[in-house]
């Protein structure tokens, strides 16, 4: 089921053993196995001082990682009128793409990087890929990204359509993703993602809800607090593509709460509840395949070497739990082969989770409709 998947990591095992036997110094000092990979370092150097300072996980970070998938979704493997995934299309062709509903809050992601892409000699595609794989490495919990460099930048706009929307149906979103070249378990792992966002787009004047309790740590919680038994809105009245969550402060999507509970699955979800290891491992795995969807890995250069380590998660702070108040009968039990873990509940009194402060480097010209996003590097 992840031959695809263990297809690419091969891939990268193979092209980083052969480039041990040698390396090469960069102009700036640093040491590589492939000189082409001497170009990232200026990048990586510009965004860490100045994309991501002081941001601990956070909204900079969040919305980094956000358009990553949003751009390689761009990818159908029975239709090429979709692109050629992660391609750089979401900001070659903005004004189109972010006009979609879908990519609603993606122009918090051009405002952020637009201005770095336009002063560096990557390709888009390669740019909006490493900087989520950086953005990662500011996340406990995360397993050290991978990063192949050498997209091909896309010639044409992705249709509208091509990103699921968390109020369709968990068939419709499993067909989509099918489509894209990726399994039920792969889609799953993917979503670990949640555990480090918050909403963008579901409502507008719910920006910076995130989607568990612990939004700054790469953990289980997330994949433990939708399976939970929801009581309220964090916002009066709740949107289209938003049910209620079992916490305060907390925006619960409709695909995850399906997702979480579908027999398709629901044993999926629930089996990275409690399990860093497994949730860690499986998303390192599928956000590889991600970063290189529709593109030719044979003719990439593994340059993995130039991704920070990410910070530790000890044991402890990996250990799920319930929060203040919830307890086992508050989960919605929906894997129909494995009971669901026992947890502790953490103490103290129930509070509302504190929402995700914005970057104020994601306002810009660059608007939610796709107006005024034009591209200063692709001129």
């Amino acid at each position: 089921m992840l031959s695809t998947t263990f297809a690419v990591l091969a891939a990268l095992a193979t092209v980083s053993n052969a480039a041990l036997t040698r390396r090469v110094a960069c102009p700036d000092g640093n040491m590589v196995s492939n000189e082409a990979c001497c170009v990232l370092f200026p990048v990586l150097e510009d965004i860490q001082t100045n994309m991501f300072a002081d941001d601990d996980c956070s909204d900079a970070a969040h919305t980094a990682l956000r358009v990553a998938f949003h751009d390689a979704i761009g990818f159908s493997k029975s239709d090429p009128s979709f692109g050629t995934g992660a391609d750089g299309s979401i900001f070659m062709f903005a004004e189109t793409e972010l006009s979609f509903g879908a990519n609603l809050g993606i122009a918090d992601a051009f405002n952020l990087e637009a201005p770095f892409i336009a002063n560096h000699s990557i390709g888009v595609g390669d740019f909006i890929q490493f900087a989520a794989a950086v953005s990662l490495t500011r996340c406990p919990g995360i397993l050290r990204p991978t990063f192949m460099l050498g997209r091909v930048d896309a010639t044409f706009a992705a249709p509208d359509g091509t990103v699921p929307e968390p109020f369709q149906s968990v068939d419709a979103i499993l067909a989509r993703m099918a489509d894209a070249g990726f399994t039920p378990a792969e889609l799953v792992a993917l979503l670990a993602s949640h555990s480090i966002a918050g909403a963008d787009d579901v409502d507008p004047a719910a920006s910076g809800l995130p989607f568990d309790s612990t939004p700054s740590v790469f953990d289980t919680q997330f994949f433990v607090e939708t399976q939970l038994r929801g009581t309220s809105f964090p916002v009066t009245g709740g949107n289209q593509g938003e049910v209620e969550s079992a916490i305060a402060g907390v925006l619960r999507l409709q695909s995850d709460s399906e997702l979480a509970r579908d027999s398709a699955t629901a044993c999926l979800w629930q089996a990275n509840v409690n399990n860093q290891a497994l949730m860690a491992s499986s998303f390192q795995a599928a956000f590889a395949k991600m970063q290189v969807t529709g593109q030719d890995v044979s003719k990439m250069v593994d340059c993995s070497e130039v991704i920070p380590q990410p910070p530790a998660l000890s044991a402890a702070a990996a250990a799920a739990f319930f929060p203040p108040g919830i307890t086992q009968n508050d989960v919605e039990q929906a894997c129909a082969t494995t009971a669901f873990p026992k947890l502790p509940t953490a103490a103290g009194a129930p509070a509302a989770v504190p929402s995700i402060v914005q970057d104020p480097a994601t306002d810009g010209a660059c608007q939610d409709d796709g107006s005024g996003c034009v591209a200063p590097f692709t001129a």
